[in-house]
């Protein structure tokens, strides 16, 4: 049970010392919990309240089931355009935020199911569905759609557009006949100032709490909301009631789509940041009772009017500065959270929504990463294609389009190294043991009538043609070799297509005088080998534990003399 609930194993292990710490750290976490979760939810497309909702029970929730002692989960500006993209279309025209906050609460329950299911199952491994390459073009058009799309609400002023180039040139269009509210911009351009000095130069202060309080006195003392200044205005008091979202079965097709972009998404991020974190810790990663956890966490907001949640790369790091120990410190911060909506729900009525665009922006900010595109450039060139086209999918299709545009590119590119893998031959090294890469060591000597030969792939249906070419290649060069030694080790597996390729293979190569040999060949792929009847006698005899071993039987039967590779060969 413990393994199931490891909240459980905290309460039991819980060490008095902690107490202070995490109560501290609560308080904390609560100064950058409250002004987050409304900007999200805002960027969500949701009254702003719902964001302080959904951080009460994804706290509970992931401190029951997480497997981590300092994670912190709530609504997070990477899944708000997601949200988004997902709900207003079955939303409506007319925006009924009820309707919306329903459609959104379902999506965190589908979201939250899915990632049960998936832990239960044992999946942890779909979080590398998204490569690092993809996933880092995907953050960067993300950072950028968020961006471009919060900039009218930092000018003052709202346009009416769902995609980044028309939200673009809406943006301009506004600016340029004057719908500009200055004040707006003045506040909101100072408080992007304070949040980004301040992350810059005093990490240790909280900028989103000193931005937001200095907003608000900015707000109450120059009366902006007189001069075309949105506020937040005052919150419902009280806590969420338990609720069952009500939606059309029309629209459970289209959650669930949407969900599980969002699960995939949530779950590479979450595995990510504790990754991180744990390894400063000691603490090992458990990927599928992370799923749980999230899950959990997700289930539950969805129940109080919630949304779906991720971690928090930012909360968490807050959290560990200030001396977390364990979950408790998110119950803190859901308590407090809790604390303002029973008895303080006018606390930030004057709150304006230009510094909620500005935590937006800023956190938008830290989700691109120029300096891993630019490393991608000079490492490797195609991944940086593969992280620009991720880019470009979310930015000109849109954000959901965009996630499955991530994923397809992270499927082809290991299909395209298996489709096309690395192979080349293999030559003796003056003072160096074994057999080496030719193209790595040109000098590299040859034995007559021997051509060791490297496949650095599976053999399956689409390469198979691949290795039978280029072994045709190599059979029909003068001298004509009489063994081709295939160094195998890199071949994990060889199924029924690339198994009749090889055995047409062998009987073309035995026509023209020419043995197919193979070495290193690991045990389970020769088992396979003889269920598909290759390695029946006297096939065997072409079969070597090592390529030393191949390359003795070679000389036993044909002595020759090792000799530099003529040029351009």
């Amino acid at each position: 049970m413990s393994s199931v609930v490891p909240g459980i194993v905290t309460l039991r292990t819980y060490e008095r010392a902690w107490l202070p710490k995490d109560l501290v750290a609560g308080l904390v976490l609560t100064a950058l919990l409250v002004p987050q979760g409304m900007a999200y939810a805002e960027l969500a497309g949701l009254p702003a309240v719902t964001g302080l909702y959904t951080s009460i029970l994804c706290l509970i929730g992931y401190a029951v089931f997480g497997p981590s002692r300092i994670l912190v989960l709530g609504p997070d500006s990477s899944l708000g355009p997601m949200i988004a993209a997902t709900i207003l279309p079955l939303a409506g025209a007319g925006g009924d935020p009820a309707r919306a906050v329903a459609l959104a609460s379902m999506l965190a329950i589908f979201v939250g199911a899915f990632m049960v299911l998936a832990g239960t199952a044992k999946l942890g491994l779909i979080a590398d569905l998204l490569s690092k390459p993809t996933r880092i073009g995907y953050m960067n058009g993300l950072a950028l759609t968020i961006l471009v799309g919060q900039l009218p609400k930092l000018f003052g002023f709202s346009v009416d557009a769902d995609s980044l180039i028309p939200e673009l040139v809406g943006f301009i269009d506004g600016v340029a006949t004057g719908e500009t509210v200055v004040p707006a911009l003045a506040v909101g351009f100072a408080g992007l100032v304070i949040i980004l000095v301040l992350q810059r130069w005093l990490p240790k202060v909280p900028a989103v709490l000193a931005a937001v309080v200095l907003s608000i006195a900015a707000a109450s003392a120059l009366a902006l909301g007189e001069r075309g200044v949105d506020l937040i205005g005052m919150l419902p008091q009280g806590f969420p009631a338990f609720t069952l979202p009500q939606v059309s079965a029309a629209d459970l097709a289209l959650l669930a789509a949407g969900a599980f972009g969002i699960a995939l998404v949530s779950l590479t991020d979450t595995i990510s940041t504790a990754s991180a974190f744990a390894a400063r810790s000691g603490q090992e990663i458990r990927a599928n009772q992370e799923m749980i956890g999230i899950g959990a966490a997700n289930i539950a907001a969805g129940f109080f009017q919630g949304f779906p949640v991720s971690t928090s790369g930012s909360r968490t790091a807050v959290a560990e500065q200030s001396g977390a120990k364990s979950q408790l410190t998110g119950l803190v911060g859901g308590a407090a959270i809790a604390v303002i909506l029973l008895f303080l729900p006018g606390l930030l009525q004057n709150l304006p929504q230009p510094t909620l665009a500005a935590v937006v922006i800023a956190a938008a900010l830290s989700l691109a990463d120029i300096a891993g595109t630019v490393r991608l450039w000079h490492q490797r060139r195609i991944e940086f294609s593969i992280s620009l086209a991720a880019f470009g999918g979310v930015a000109l299709l849109g954000v959901l389009p965009g996630i499955a545009v991530a994923v397809a590119l992270s499927i082809l590119n290991v299909f395209r190294r298996a489709w096309w893998p690395y192979q080349t031959r293999l030559g003796r090294v003056a003072g160096l043991p074994g057999y080496h890469d030719v193209t790595s060591y040109p000098q590299a000597q040859q034995l007559d009538g021997l051509v060791l030969y490297r496949f650095d792939a599976p053999l399956f249906f689409a390469n198979a043609r691949t290795f039978r070419d280029e072994v045709r290649r190599l059979a029909s060069t003068d001298p004509r070799p009489r063994w081709i030694v295939v160094a195998a080790e890199p071949i994990t597996d060889v199924d029924t297509t690339a198994a009749d390729v090889l055995e047409e293979l062998d009987a073309l190569l035995a026509t023209a005088g020419v043995v197919l040999v193979f070495a290193e060949l690991k045990d389970p792929v020769r088992s396979k080998l003889e269920r598909y009847g290759l390695a029946r006698p006297p096939a065997p005899d072409r079969f070597f534990p090592t390529l030393e071993a191949a390359v003795e039987a070679f000389r036993a039967q044909a002595p020759g003399h090792w000799s530099a590779p003529p040029p351009g060969s």
